[in-house]
């Protein structure tokens, strides 16, 4: 008894459009430390799994990172962020003001 023939068709996927991300990364203390090194970074993948991959490339420690928190970021303020390739280089520039407040931010 023959089996009856399936027709297969390819699978069509659509594009995965990038989305942005922002990653908690951690890593073990460094030497004299008391406590893990962290970092945020900001990572443009297609999902939660390459987003995870791509920012531990990103990490300035000298440990092996882990990753602590990752959030997918879409609005932010009533802003609906949008992501355009581009051939501009990352700006690299960090505010490290420590700005000590005992109020709430309005």
């Amino acid at each position: 008894m023959e089996s009856p023939s399936v027709e297969t068709q390819p699978v069509e996927t659509q594009p995965v459009e990038p989305q942005l991300f922002v990653v908690y990364l951690g890593g073990d203390p460094a030497p004299g430390r008391m406590s893990e090194d962290h970092e945020v970074v900001l990572v443009v993948a297609a999902d939660v799994a390459e987003a995870r991959r791509l920012a531990r490339h990103k990490w300035g420690g000298k440990s092996r990172p882990h990753v602590d928190a990752v959030r997918r970021v879409t609005v932010v303020d009533g802003y609906l962020l949008r992501l355009e390739r581009t051939t501009q280089s990352e700006l690299v520039e960090v505010d490290l003001t420590y700005e000590p407040s005992s109020e709430v931010a309005q």
